[in-house]
């Protein structure tokens, strides 16, 4: 972020020299929109004493979409986030981040600046309207809002006495002031000459009388120069005792004055002390009123603001974090069956025309004979084609997943069942790190009518991603690797007040060759995490780490006779396993119960739709 004005150091140089008014800021800002798409960068413009923010620079020109008056706004750094500043007005309030914190305390003492020159009572407001307020002024001020708590009494007369009296005082101390300092200066140039004679010899001193002093013997015979006093400049013009009995007499009228102030106060004093309590009374329900008020406008206009999103100092608490998590998938749900409801499905053939022929690689028990392949797959078997600089990587996950996947969970305590439900079964092992849920889930799952190529097909092909993935906002393929394997970067819908998360993960999708006959005819598709240069970790989403497999494996039972091959002849079995490291700071049992509700809804979902558009196509094996 970047922010461009004339100066942005928040001291005396930040106003303009002509006006007089704080110099414009502006600069680019990440703004809080709503719940749904968090943090915005915006472009805002601090001028004349408002904040104004712009989608970007160039739509300037289109006018604003919001500002604010800052005379009466309140800027509040947050107290975590060193980036974070909100600035309210009333009951609306602006959340607003910065790049960095030194940006932060940019941006806050410019607008601290311009509310402080904003208004009639500031400095530079009073330099504008070519007043300032002088003692007299204060003083008459004053005395007009004494007048209607005295009616009938002479405290304002006293009160303009005083005044009086301050000037004579001030004209007596400036004389006196002046009569010693001429008494000063004399008695100084009197010590000077004073001595000057007593350093010089008792030769150079004549015996008689000069014009310009005496020669006198002392005592002890020694000779001593005798000087005029001195006369200072001015001193001769003060009637001194007639200015001492003039500063006697106003400081007597002063007293006197004084007292009859004091008498008249003290005998208000009883009233002004109740006034006060009822005041204090007033101002204390006020604020109670206002507190309490304040409290209600924050938890009603404001909820769903940065503050109760998750966070690790949420104002919301872990019951109100699961009630909302829990209302907003269950929109989303609604959204889903809304726009099922709507689609037109079109009607499952399970005969398969005569004239197309069939294929199995794999054998169920039962099947006594191969068949031929279809050619309706793009994707190839691992090949020279398919190495590039993550190949290593890949076949270290094939091959973990396809030692420790398909294990039976009979015999571990460690995993529990949490759903079950018809041939699904999904299971979990509680894991957690630093508060971190790690749980591992494995899912095991039956399908009739398709194969495992076609399962793991449409689970890995990005073209028909959204086609039955409803929890994903946005996906693009970042590189791809090879005809196999590509880098896939997605974000997923934001489920408030759960952040937002991304993923960057490798995508491949590879054949399992058999290692003798028995062995059903098996597909692969790992993802897992990776980085990429062309898709970094931004502060809008939280970053979530995975490796997930789906292992499909394809039974066949051969037909009754000489039939073909049908898709009602087709069993595949299903093994999804997922370790997602979720980062961010959502409860655990949020996680827990998120996921134990959605993984069998997403395995319901998707091979729905992959019976659905297979129903009517060649097997593909």
């Amino acid at each position: 972020m970047s922010e461009k004005s004339s100066n942005s150091s928040g001291s005396d140089e930040d106003v303009d020299p002509e006006s007089g008014q704080p110099v414009e800021l502006g600069g680019v800002l990440s703004k809080w929109t709503n719940y749904i798409h968090g943090w915005q960068d915006r472009w805002v413009v601090l001028k004349n004493n408002t904040l104004s923010y712009y989608k970007s620079e160039d739509e300037r020109e289109y006018g604003c979409r919001g500002s604010l008056c800052l005379s009466k706004a309140i800027i509040t750094p947050h107290e975590f986030d060193e980036c974070r500043f909100d600035i309210s007005v009333n009951d609306s309030v602006w959340y607003l981040r910065a790049e960095d914190p030194e940006h932060r305390h940019q941006w806050i003492d410019s607008i601290e600046l311009h509310k402080a020159e904003s208004g009639y009572g500031s400095e530079s407001s009073l330099r504008r309207h070519g007043s300032m307020l002088s003692l007299t002024s204060a003083a008459s001020g004053f005395s007009a809002t004494s007048t209607s708590s005295f009616k009938g009494h002479s405290l304002p007369e006293k009160l303009a006495e005083m005044e009086t009296f301050r000037d004579i005082l001030c004209r007596q101390v400036d004389t006196l002031q002046k009569y010693f300092d001429g008494c000063a200066d004399g008695v100084s140039k009197d010590e000077f000459q004073r001595d000057r004679v007593v350093e010089e010899d008792e030769d150079d001193f004549p015996t008689s009388t000069r014009p310009d002093g005496d020669c006198l013997y002392n005592n002890n015979g020694s000779k001593e120069k005798l000087f005029p006093p001195a006369n200072p400049k001015g001193m001769n013009g003060i009637d001194f005792k007639g200015e001492a009995i003039t500063f006697k007499a106003t400081t007597a009228g002063i007293l006197s004055t004084l007292s009859h102030c004091i008498e008249l106060m003290v005998k208000r004093e009883d009233s002004w002390q109740k006034r006060l309590e009822k005041e204090l009374e007033k101002r204390r329900r006020v604020e109670d009123a206002y507190k309490s008020a304040l409290s209600e406008l924050k938890k009603k206009s404001h909820y769903g603001g940065p503050d109760y999103e998750e966070g690790p100092n949420s104002l919301i608490n872990e019951d109100e974090f699961f009630d909302a998590v829990e209302a907003a998938l269950d929109r989303q749900d609604k959204i889903e069956e809304q726009c099922q409801s709507d689609k037109v499905r079109i009607p499952r053939l399970t005969p398969v025309p005569p004239g197309d022929t069939y294929s199995t690689i794999g054998t169920h028990r039962f099947a006594e004979q191969p068949h031929s392949y279809s050619s309706l797959s793009s994707v190839a078997l691992v090949s020279a084609s398919d190495v590039h600089r993550f190949s290593v990587q890949v076949e270290e996950m094939v091959q973990n997943h396809m030692t420790y996947s398909l294990q039976d969970m009979g015999g571990d305590a460690n995993w529990q069942l949490v759903v079950e439900e018809g041939e699904m079964k999904v299971y979990r092992r509680e894991v957690e790190e630093n508060g971190i849920v790690l749980d591992p889930l494995k899912a095991t799952h039956a399908v009739k009518g398709v194969t495992g190529h076609e399962l793991c097909h449409y689970f890995w092909d990005t073209d028909v991603r959204n086609d039955w993935e409803t929890t994903i906002e946005n996906f693009h393929v970042v590189e791809t690797l090879s005809d196999n394997a590509v880098i896939v970067y997605q974000t997923h819908k934001r489920v408030w007040p759960a952040s937002q998360r991304d993923v960057l993960y490798l995508s491949a999708i590879r054949k399992i060759l058999a290692t003798n006959e028995s062995d059903p005819d098996t597909w692969l598709v790992c993802n897992f995490s990776v980085d990429h240069d062309n898709a970094q970790p931004t502060n809008r989403c939280v970053r979530a780490k995975i490796n997930v497999a789906m292992i499909c494996q394809t039974l066949v039972s051969p037909p009754e006779g000489n039939k073909e091959i049908s898709r009602d002849n087709i069993l595949c079995k299903i093994t999804y396993v997922a370790n997602v490291n979720p980062g961010g700071w959502a409860p655990a049992s949020v996680l827990r119960a998120v996921a134990k509700r959605e993984y069998p809804k997403f395995l319901k979902r998707f091979t729905g739709y992959v019976q659905e558009k297979t129903s009517r196509k060649p097997i593909l094996f």
